[in-house]
């Protein structure tokens, strides 16, 4: 059984993490730590887990973190995986980081997030879809909710070399913004609303621009705008991709199913993809149309951000650092409707 330990147990991604894992036939939770709540139940917060988890929280140093656990989800805030993250992997212990601090390279880390980084390492950006190298890393930056959905979008005709502009409009539930109240998730103020923020400077940028030039040296033209919506889970994508030449429904579907071939989470379904058909899944569904007319391609994308564009993704990435099948512990429908 492979020993898993979560710093940052008590917020969303945390719970989702332990949600997972309880069920996971490979994994059985070591810890889950709270400075602050550091003696308590685990279930005083997450009270879904009532009854699959017997654990309390703690706040053990790094050496009894590395001496217990095989692998480590840090589910902190950005600019805190740095404190962790070199002390955690002098040893076995494998870790996979849900904060920011690694997905970028350090010079651009810096001027996103406007914070030193204090361990300038390289870690393997954790979409599998796009980094299957993760397979033989110890250590992983899991990828941003809003940076999944829209990488995954275009990724196939950005590696084509099909892309001139990519304009990304994304809509994310609440959750997004961590357990902590603010100003937006307040219920009246997002209730029956819509609200943009961060129109042209969304520091999730950065992630799609690395990863889609990383795909086309040459692509440039990256726009990305978010919104919040009145709904707890789910981020939905719409994906203006302009392309270099004129494409069919034919040209798509053989572009991004050949891309996709054997990748289970990529879905595509019949219609439009829809937040409900993913919720509480891994899936990341995908439908496109052709705009031959204006050399335009819209592509719609739907993920559940606190799974695939989080934990679930933190697992999947998990299993293939362990050889284990990337399905295992995520093989799940969605809990529609």
């Amino acid at each position: 059984m492979i020993k898993a330990g979560i710093i940052g147990a008590s917020g969303y991604t945390g719970g989702e993490l332990l949600r997972l894992l309880v069920n996971h036939s490979n994994v059985k939770v070591e810890l889950a730590t709270s400075r602050s709540l550091a003696g308590k139940p685990v279930t005083s917060t997450h009270r879904h887990l009532e009854g699959f988890l017997d654990l309390k929280y703690e706040n053990p140093d790094s050496e009894d973190i590395r001496e217990r656990c095989d692998v480590v989800f840090l589910a902190v805030p950005h600019g805190t995986g740095m404190n962790y993250v070199p002390e955690l992997l002098d040893g076995n212990t494998k870790v996979v980081d849900l904060s920011a601090d690694y997905r970028l390279e350090t010079s651009e880390f810096e001027k996103i997030y406007g914070i030193k980084h204090s361990d300038p390492r390289n870690a393997v950006y954790g979409l599998v879809e796009l980094h299957p190298e993760v397979a033989d890393e110890n250590f992983v930056a899991n990828p941003g909710c809003f940076p999944t959905g829209a990488t995954l979008a275009a990724a196939p005709l950005a590696a084509a070399g099909l892309i001139d502009i990519a304009v990304f409009d994304s809509k994310t539930g609440i959750s997004g913004a961590g357990i902590s109240p603010t100003q937006n998730s307040h219920y009246p103020n997002l209730a029956e609303n819509i609200i943009p923020y961060k129109l042209t400077a969304h520091r999730h940028r950065a992630e799609i621009v690395q990863e889609l030039t990383g795909l086309d040296g040459k692509l440039r033209n990256i726009n990305f705008t978010p919104h919040v919506i009145p709904s707890i889970r789910g981020i939905f994508t719409t994906a203006h991709l302009f392309t270099k030449e004129p494409l069919s429904a034919d040209d798509l579907k053989t572009i991004y199913e050949e891309f996709y071939r054997d990748r289970p989470f990529i879905r595509f379904p019949s219609g439009v993809p829809s937040l409900t058909a993913v919720r509480g899944s891994n899936f990341c569904d995908i439908s496109f149309e052709a705009d031959k007319e204006n050399n335009r391609v819209v592509v719609l994308s739907a993920i559940d951000n606190l799974v695939k564009g989080a934990s679930g993704q933190a697992i999947q990435n998990m299993n293939l650092m362990f050889g284990l099948d990337e399905k295992s512990g995520l093989w799940l429908p969605a809990a529609a409707p």
